[in-house]
């Protein structure tokens, strides 16, 4: 099969979260792959609350801000504080960075970046009927961030970085934004085996949150490499049971699971 060039994946899934923002849900999901952390069964906020969010977390935020796209509960493990800057890095339709802010307060901020223009102006739209002004959501990719150097003491994410083509840019961009101190706290699909040929070759699987998980030993690296320190990745075991609803009758459960990411810039 031909290489893709990383700009074609990009477009892809711009593409297919495109369609996801417009819908309001993961009705605009093929019927042969599922998108990240979508299944037929439960519904979005079911779904929350079965990786990690509490009920009070999924019914306090807008109305369409908890699209179900997630693998995680990145809030978990960011240990927010009153009065800190936080950036999510591929914010959708504003949940992850909703909850931030009012774990932040007045005195802190959120910043949401999204490459895809219906969900910024989807989480924009949410952010005005919550009432939330410490929150504000930019149009950039995750491998570029627009986001000033040393200006964030948090970066979270959800089951988005397994969507670039060139991971590596993403988490030296990310060491670029941070405060020395800021730390990363991310849930992501992770790759526990390598996967087989016609899985990593399918653009569908790729959009749908499979295909771009990378091994765990690899992202460890590339932590590493981009500058961060005491580099954490821990796998949720427990969530190979709702990844195998994504590719019903497939096995894609054993070789892909859900982690929790941490790093410090020193």
């Amino acid at each position: 099969m031909e290489k893709r060039s990383n700009e074609e994946t990009r477009q892809a899934v711009r593409k297919r979260y495109g369609q996801i923002a417009r819908s309001g849900s993961e009705e605009s999901c093929s019927e042969d792959a599922s998108c990240c952390g979508q299944t037929a069964e439960p519904t979005s906020d079911e779904m929350s609350v079965i990786l990690g969010y509490s009920r009070e977390d999924v019914s306090d935020v807008p109305e369409g801000a908890n699209m179900g796209l997630g693998c995680g509960n990145p809030q978990a493990i960011a240990a927010l504080q009153p009065g800190e800057t936080v950036l999510d890095l591929g914010s959708g339709g504003g949940f992850d960075c909703f909850l931030a802010a009012k774990a932040v307060g007045s005195t802190g901020c959120v910043i949401g970046v999204d490459m895809t223009a219906d969900m910024v102006r989807k989480a924009r739209d949410n952010a005005v009927k919550g009432g939330f002004r410490n929150v504000e959501f930019r149009l950039g990719e995750i491998e570029h961030i627009p986001v000033a150097d040393k200006s964030v003491d948090v970066i979270i994410s959800n089951c988005v970085i397994n969507l670039s083509p060139d991971k590596q840019q993403v988490f030296a961009d990310a060491f670029r934004v941070l405060k020395p101190g800021g730390r990363l706290a991310i849930s992501d699909i992770v790759a526990t085996a390598p996967l087989p040929g016609p899985v990593k070759d399918d653009l569908e699987q790729y959009t749908g949150c499979v295909a771009g998980a990378a091994l765990i030993d690899d992202l460890v690296s590339m932590l590493e490499a981009a500058g961060f320190a005491d580099v954490r990745i821990t796998s949720r075991e427990e969530s190979r049971a709702f990844i195998r609803e994504w590719t019903p009758g497939g096995t894609i459960e054993d070789y892909i699971v859900s982690a929790a990411i941490e790093a410090v810039r020193p």
